[in-house]
């Protein structure tokens, strides 16, 4: 069988149930990539030390590779400056980094099997280098201004002689583009190098906007989930499970945005906090000595956030001067803080008001596009994540379950719960589906209570939020809270957390895309039901116009063709006839019906609404499409 036939085959196998099927040989990685070079989906890969993607190279993984290394060798992928990495896996055949303990729990090679274990450190991470500006003031003959000469030496990598660059990130190209990531799943994680020099799942150090990061997974790290020093990458549809330390972790000067991010607070190793137990949700440090450049200015959009109740940290840890801005999110179960002020990093810096800073609470209070000192000594267009606002604020959020004593106190000083930013502290009705948890157990001294099941799609107050988030070129404009759209479960087919058990199993109805084009409502479409003979399934439409009139677009696939309509996109294309319906009051649609009996299996069914709408493009929006699967 020849390279592509044998590919198609594999990719087949894993589209339907099959994964494993064909045995994959194994190469082993034992030296850099200097030339660029593409790991195929017929092998499977076992990083043997630290392997560095030299500059000039390129490292392309096709989707459904799995590169499991040796468990405890500490095998590492790291992207240098002015080298790229395109890992673009896709829901039904994901790109998997984890280790031979992990693969050796999967039920006939599928990766979509396999048994949470607590560990982690049994290889290392993905770090990725690029050349946007950082703050860093530990590194000789760097200045406090933004400059293209700032450095620094990557934290967990070690140089090979003194000198060696290709340890080194920053720069001065915020553009800069190192490739891109989606659907990666990153597994049981985070070489020790040392004493606080550990490896984080994924290290992304001065990465420009140009880089593309969205559906990607990391379970069980020993050190952070996701840690991001400087530069402006932007990050979409992030999972980070059961992390040792921070589950994201910002430094040196962040301008990039986030959006749909979930975190479930647990540990990955009986080990004290921060190298097994988790700490911090969110923790932000601005800049070094507060009064460096750039400085950590960033949005966050859309977050689901599930501490742990007993001896979890803080939901978000600020400190050095960070700006942060939170919209639409859900904070939940915390077993702290929903704002920390930490005020300083514990590296020598200042903390808030050093050398005429914004003070803690000043920070609160001031617009966005306020000129920070120093701001003027970089080029413009440094500081364009934010564009409304305070330079920090939750708005729009849900707050449930948070019950320790000072959960909400730092919040009422700076303003958080002022009615002005809609944000609910929720008494009684959970704004996710549902969590379940193991019993209590006493891990690196703390209580902890792990998740072993989740449905975190959004309910109750998470449903509707005040108004639409800021839409813009990354952000979606969506009205509901939290990193779900109702009926949308987009850990399904890639995840771990749906391989262990944690999330729910795959549905035979899937989103395929929503098309936000409502101004009087936010149109989302969710259908449930296994489509089998004589099951009952259902239609429902969220959020839409109130007692507004309907079309729901119906076609048999596949082969549909997506077509422009109305100003936003028509997927069940060619339809058939269109049922017309109107809203209620509150702007929805619930259908329920019965499937009949005998409809061969393997036949897609796609569903669309169109809504009248007087203040959108031609006077209607349209829903997300699903497509649902006959068994």
């Amino acid at each position: 069988m020849n390279s592509l036939l044998k590919h198609t085959a594999l990719s087949l196998a894993a589209g339907f149930g099959l994964a494993g099927s064909v045995e994959a040989a194994e190469i082993l990685v034992t030296s850099d990539i200097t030339t660029s070079t593409t790991w195929t989906s017929d092998n499977t890969y076992n990083l043997q030390t630290q392997i560095y993607v030299m500059p000039g190279a390129t490292l392309t993984i096709q989707p459904g590779t799995v590169i499991a290394s040796d468990t405890g060798i500490g095998g590492s992928l790291a992207i240098t400056k002015g080298a790229k990495l395109f890992a673009q896996g896709d829901k039904n055949n994901p790109i998997i980094f984890t280790s031979k303990a992990d693969t050796a729990t999967w039920t006939g090679g599928d990766p979509r099997t396999g048994t949470w274990r607590e560990s982690a450190n049994e290889w290392g991470n993905i770090t990725i280098m690029g050349d946007g500006f950082i703050s860093e003031n530990a590194t000789a003959g760097n200045t406090p201004t933004c400059s293209a000469s700032n450095v620094a030496a990557m934290e967990g990598l070690v140089a090979a002689f003194p000198g060696d660059t290709k340890v080194l990130y920053g720069g001065g190209n915020d553009d800069d583009d190192s490739g891109s990531l989606s659907h990666v799943s990153l597994r049981y994680g985070g070489k020790v190098i040392g004493l606080n020099n550990e490896l984080n799942g994924l290290s992304l150090g001065g990465i420009g906007r140009e880089t593309d990061i969205d559906h990607v997974e990391i379970m069980n790290n020993v050190d952070d989930g996701v840690e991001i020093w400087g530069g402006t990458v932007n990050l979409k549809n992030l999972s980070v499970w059961n992390i040792g330390d921070d589950s994201v972790d910002i430094d040196q000067g962040y301008r990039g945005k986030m959006q749909y991010v979930l975190i479930v607070q647990g540990f990955s190793a009986d080990a004290s906090q921060g190298s097994g137990v988790g700490d911090n949700c969110f923790e932000t440090d601005g800049a070094e000595d507060s009064d460096w450049q750039p400085v950590t200015t960033t949005v966050i959009y859309n977050a689901t956030v599930v501490g742990q109740l007993f001896d979890g940290d803080g939901g978000t840890a600020w400190r050095d001067n960070a700006r942060v801005q939170y919209h639409n999110c859900v904070f939940t179960d915390l077993g702290e803080q929903l704002v920390r002020f930490d005020d300083v990093d514990g590296d020598g810096a200042n903390g808030y008001g050093h050398n005429g800073t914004l003070s803690w609470a000043s920070t609160w209070t001031t617009p966005y596009n306020s000129v920070p000192v120093h701001a003027n000594d970089c080029p413009p267009g440094t500081y364009n994540a934010q564009t409304a606002g305070m330079l920090a604020q939750i708005t729009d959020s849900v707050f449930y379950n948070n019950l320790a004593a000072n959960a909400y106190t730092e919040a009422t000083n700076v303003g958080v719960l002022n009615p002005a930013n809609n944000n609910v502290v929720e008494p009684a009705n959970s704004p996710i589906v549902s969590v379940t948890r193991a019993a209590p157990v006493v891990k690196g001294g703390k209580l902890m209570a792990q998740v072993v099941g989740l449905d975190p799609r959004p309910a109750n107050d998470a449903l509707v939020a005040a108004d639409f988030c800021a839409g813009d070129d990354f952000i979606e404009p969506v009205k509901f809270r939290g990193a779900f759209a109702p009926g949308d479960d987009w850990l399904d087919g890639w995840t771990a957390s749906q391989a262990f058990g944690f999330t729910p199993a795959s549905d035979v109805w899937s989103n395929e895309g929503c098309n936000f084009a409502g101004v009087s409502g936010f149109p989302i479409l969710a259908a449930s039901g296994d489509l089998t003979g004589g099951s009952t399934n259902q239609t429902d439409l969220l959020l839409a116009a109130p007692n507004a009139l309907t079309a729901l677009f119906l076609a048999l696939g596949p082969g549909t063709t997506p077509a422009p309509f109305k100003g936003g996109t028509l997927k069940p294309v060619p339809f058939f006839p269109l049922i017309f319906l109107p809203t209620d009051a509150m702007g929805e649609i619930h259908v329920p019906y019965l499937w009949p009996a005998g409809v061969p299996a393997g036949i897609e069914i796609w569903q669309q609404f169109g809504i009248q709408d007087g203040g959108a493009n031609n006077g209607v929006s349209l829903s997300n499409a699903v497509v649902g699967l006959t068994p």
